[in-house]
C-alpha cells in the first residue's frame, strides 16, 4: 500500500523540497500551506491552510486520510535584538512553529499506525544566536516537545525526531523580516540546499531509522562548529 505523509509548508523552501522528495520516493503527500505548491503530481493533495489558525488546522487534518508520517516544515523568521523585540512577531513564530506542530500531531496521532514517523523541522539556532532570541526560543521548544512525544509514543514504535538545519537556501533568507541578521555563509562555503534537508527527512521516514527517536539531527555545513 502507498504510504501517506502529511507535510506542512509545501509552497516553498524545505516543505516543497520534502514534498518533492517523498513523491519521488513513492509516498502519497497531503500538503498544507497558504500558497499552492508549484508541483503537479497525481499523489499530491494540496489543502490551502492557515497554520496560524488552530481550529482550521485541526479540522483539515481530521478531514484527511490517516497519516503514516507527519512532517512539520512550515516556518517564518523575524529577527531583532533586545530593546527592539516585537511581541507580535514572537507570537506569530510561536503559532506557526510550536502551536501548529502541537495541533497537527495531536489531531493526527490517534489514527497513525504502529511504526509511523513524526519529523519536526527545527533550526541550528535553537541553542541561541544574537538577534534571533524569539526565533531560537520557538525552535528550542520543538526539541522538548519532540522528546516528550517520543517518550509517549515509543510503545507504539512511532518515532519523533527533529531535523535542525543551518543556513538553508530558501525564500526565508531573503525575507525582509530577518534583515537584522544578515546571512553568513557556513564554514563549508555554501548554503545548505533544501534537498539535503529533504533527504534527511526521507531517511528518518525510512526503514533504516526505525530505531531513532527523540533525537535532533543538525545539518549545518559546519555552522555549529563555531569557526
Amino acid at each position: 500500500m502507498t504510504r501517506h505523509a502529511l507535510v506542512t509548508g509545501v509552497s516553498s523552501g524545505i516543505g516543497l523540497a520534502t514534498a518533492r522528495r517523498l513523491l519521488d520516493d513513492g509516498w502519497a503527500v497531503s500538503g498544507l500551506s497558504r500558497g499552492e505548491p508549484p508541483l503537479g503530481h497525481e499523489r499530491l493533495t494540496w489543502r490551502a491552510t492557515d497554520l496560524g489558525d488552530p481550529e482550521v488546522l485541526r479540522a483539515t487534518v481530521l478531514d484527511l486520510p490517516a497519516a503514516d508520517a507527519v512532517v512539520h516544515a512550515a516556518g517564518l523568521q523575524r529577527t531583532a535584538r533586545l530593546g527592539q523585540l516585537s511581541t507580535r512577531d514572537g507570537a506569530d513564530m510561536w503559532r506557526v512553529h510550536v502551536e501548529a506542530a502541537s495541533v497537527l500531531v495531536d489531531a493526527a496521532v490517534d489514527r497513525m499506525p504502529r511504526g509511523a514517523r513524526v519529523v519536526l523541522v527545527g533550526s541550528r539556532t535553537m541553542t541561541g544566536v544574537p538577534g534571533k532570541s524569539q526565533y531560537a526560543a520557538t525552535k528550542a521548544a520543538l526539541v522538548g516537545m519532540a522528546r516528550s512525544w517520543a517518550a509517549e509514543l515509543v510503545g507504539r514504535a512511532i518515532t519523533v525526531n527533529v531535523v535542525a538545519p543551518g543556513p538553508t537556501d530558501t525564500p526565508m533568507l531573503r525575507d525582509p523580516g530577518r534583515a537584522a541578521t544578515p546571512v553568513r555563509l557556513p564554514p563549508m562555503g555554501a548554503l545548505v540546499d533544501p534537498a539535503e534537508i529533504a533527504g534527511t527527512v526521507s531517511f528518518l521516514l525510512g526503514p533504516d531509522a526505525r530505531s531513532i527517536t527523540g533525537q535532533t539531527l543538525v545539518v549545518c555545513a559546519g555552522t555549529s562548529l563555531g569557526l
